[in-house]
């Protein structure tokens, strides 16, 4: 089944699995005062890390537009709630490249490079942000050629779908890029930032979860746990918390 053509609803219901596990705290017998040296009570941890720039750090204005454009299509705004640029899956994915991930930091870059078998995973000696920036340019300049000086952004979302289409399945030639490998990556970013949390950019306002019915990370489940066969109701949390929530209440 190609994922672009997946309508939202098989997307999000096929295959889609959640466990939830839960930690439980023991309360220390001794009285504590709070403060900084007791780190491990509650609001005196090191905060998460949020997404401090709602700004592209990454892509250049023209690979911005392809980036929104494509995931859009790969995730389109519908019915069931709002797409991949709504909910800054391309921000999401701008900022991971700017980033280790995009420099390949934790991974093994060295050679043979032979172009390998699919259950293999990664073979390509280019970094993502490296292989992202090539394939964009020969995308846009294979679409400049063919669709009278258009770019990606600017062509029909039918069209666009079937040039996705012919990514995924490799028929585009883009030079020293390997379509198939580049589509791969740009699909699982894709996901990736739609369902991850939102304190990486992506998910706004986790739409991506509440589409799913996931909640998030909860610290238990205690009041549910024999509540067997009831539809679990309350919002989804992230790693912050959510906008109405107090953590110091």
């Amino acid at each position: 089944m190609k994922p672009n053509l997946l309508s939202r609803r098989l997307f999000l219901t096929a295959g889609a699995s959640v466990t939830a596990s839960a930690t439980l705290g023991v309360a220390s017998a001794r009285e504590v005062k709070g403060g900084d040296g007791d780190r491990w009570l509650p609001h005196q941890a090191d905060a998460p890390n949020p997404l401090e720039s709602p700004d592209y750090k990454f892509f250049t204005t023209d690979e911005v537009a392809f980036v929104e454009a494509a995931t859009e299509r790969l995730i389109p705004e519908d019915a069931l709630g709002p797409g991949a640029r709504a909910c800054g899956v391309p921000l999401f994915i701008d900022h991971q490249l700017a980033g280790a991930y995009g420099r390949g930091g934790s991974w093994y870059m060295q050679g043979p490079w032979d172009k390998g078998e699919d259950t293999q995973g990664y073979q390509s000696r280019m970094t993502p942000s490296a292989l992202y920036r090539a394939a964009i340019a020969a995308i846009d300049q294979h679409v400049v050629a063919s669709q009278g000086g258009r770019r990606f952004a600017e062509l029909s979302p039918e069209t666009q779908d079937a040039l996705l289409s012919d990514l995924e399945k490799g028929k585009l030639d883009l030079g020293g890029v390997d379509a198939k490998t580049f589509f791969k990556m740009l699909w699982l970013n894709t996901k990736e930032g739609m369902f991850s949390d939102p304190i990486y950019g992506g998910n706004k306002e986790m739409a991506g979860w509440k589409m799913l019915g996931f909640p998030g990370a909860r610290y238990n489940y205690l009041d549910w746990v024999d509540r067997h066969g009831d539809r679990y109701d309350q919002p989804p949390v992230g790693i912050r918390g959510r906008p109405a929530w107090d953590s110091k209440g």
